[in-house]
């Protein structure tokens, strides 16, 4: 059974769980009109459909001292987190959040997210909001079907970079 807790201290080492390739299958497109935003999903071919994989980060649990790390383990093992910091305003920032691979489809991302709305609302602050690249439209739907929605787009943040052409996709999410 998946069980989400605090990832404390003592095991400070589960916080740097592996980065996994995830699929690349097509576009979100953001349009924002009358004060309202949708979406479209253009799906690629199967030919067109690629991987990708961050980077692993290597945090650093002691210097992240405003960071809420919270863990999905199977057991004594960590195969999900979710970074939760401070944010500027009323909304808390979901910094990071990953699954391992053998562990997607089985809702261990949104356990993580009833969590960590949990820790949002218990530190007085009116939702969670993150972003989500335009061509990983797994992640983008995940949020969306998660209970956020648009909020913006920043299509100048991959600018001079090797990421250009992309953008961010805003998401927020209000606490119930």
């Amino acid at each position: 059974m998946i069980e989400i807790r605090k990832i404390d201290a003592q095991h400070k080492a589960d916080i740097n769980i592996k980065n996994e390739p995830f699929p690349l299958f097509g576009k979100v497109i953001p349009s924002y009109q009358d004060g309202q935003w949708t979406y479209e999903v253009v799906r690629y071919a199967p030919e067109n459909v690629t991987q990708m994989c961050f980077p692993d980060e290597n945090y650093d649990y002691d210097s992240m001292t405003d960071s809420v790390f919270l863990g999905a383990y199977d057991g004594e093992k960590c195969i999900g987190l979710a970074i939760l910091q401070p944010g500027f305003f009323k909304y808390m920032y979901l910094y990071d959040l990953k699954v391992s691979n053998q562990y997607r489809g089985q809702h261990v991302g949104k356990m993580l997210m009833e969590k960590a709305k949990e820790v949002a609302a218990a530190r007085g602050y009116c939702g969670i909001y993150t972003q989500g690249q335009d061509n990983n439209p797994g992640a983008c739907l995940f949020y969306l079907n998660s209970g956020f929605y648009i909020g913006g787009l920043d299509t100048n943040v991959y600018r001079h970079t090797k990421q250009e052409g992309k953008a961010d996709i805003l998401f927020y999410c209000e606490n119930k």
